[in-house]
């Protein structure tokens, strides 16, 4: 834990048990104390590489399938557009990348050439 956040450490047990200078107690004593302190004290947080509390990602989740869901009665939800951005993907930093079934050709052969091959996989011609 002190190589990971020696900060955090120190202001968890400071907040949580008032010890100002865990250099003072045995390690023992301090690996309790750091074993005792809340999932979501600065010092876990850092070790399971998380920006929030599991609790804080549950109520995003909770408020992103309720907007969802409210969004989906909608006039923008019917058509698909302007779909609410999702909090828990924002605070977990993961964000879908946005598919796409657009394709792009150099020239005008390339695209003949791949509509070729789609026609021979299908078995059709024009």
């Amino acid at each position: 834990m002190i190589q990971i956040d020696e900060d955090s450490l120190i202001c968890d047990l400071a907040e949580t048990y008032g010890i100002f200078d865990y250099r003072q107690l045995p390690a023992s004593q301090v690996a309790v104390f750091a074993f005792g302190l809340k999932d979501d004290s600065r010092i876990k947080l850092a070790i399971s590489n998380s920006k929030v509390s599991f609790d804080t990602l549950l109520l995003a989740s909770v408020v992103d399938r309720l907007s969802a869901l409210v969004w989906f009665k909608t006039t923008d939800g019917q058509k698909g557009i302007n779909k609410p951005k999702m909090i828990a993907q924002e605070l977990t930093g993961k964000t879908k990348a946005k598919e796409s079934n657009e394709m792009i050709f150099d020239s005008g052969e390339d695209f003949e050439e791949y509509r070729q091959q789609i026609l021979e996989k299908i078995g059709g011609e024009d």
